[in-house]
C-alpha cells in the first residue's frame, strides 16, 4: 500500500522559489529535460524541491540559461544526482 504525502495532498511539494536553505545544482537547458526532470522528481522523491530556469555566469564569463534544481533534504539531491537518467548525457 503506497503512503499518502501530505505535500501532494496540499501541492505543496514544488515551490515557486528557491529557498536559501535549499541544495542546489546547475543543468544545462535542453528540449523537453525540464519536464522530463520534474516528472521524475514527483515520481521518485518525496520532499519539497524547486525546478526552474535560471541565468549564470559560466567559467569563461559567458552568460548562460541553466535549470536549477534545489531540494530541500540533501539526500535527494544526492539520490537525484545518482540516479536520473535524464542527466546521463549531461
Amino acid at each position: 500500500m503506497n503512503k499518502i504525502n501530505p505535500l501532494d495532498v496540499l501541492n505543496a511539494r514544488k515551490v515557486g522559489f528557491c529557498s536559501p536553505l535549499f541544495t542546489t545544482v546547475d543543468i544545462a537547458t535542453s528540449y523537453n529535460l525540464e519536464w522530463a526532470i520534474d516528472d521524475w522528481i514527483k515520481e521518485k522523491c518525496s520532499g519539497r524541491y524547486f525546478l526552474g530556469k535560471n541565468i549564470i555566469l559560466d567559467e569563461t564569463n559567458n552568460i548562460k540559461e541553466v535549470y536549477t534544481v534545489g531540494f530541500e533534504k540533501e539526500k535527494e539531491l544526492s539520490y537525484f544526482m545518482l540516479a536520473c537518467p535524464h542527466l546521463k548525457y549531461q
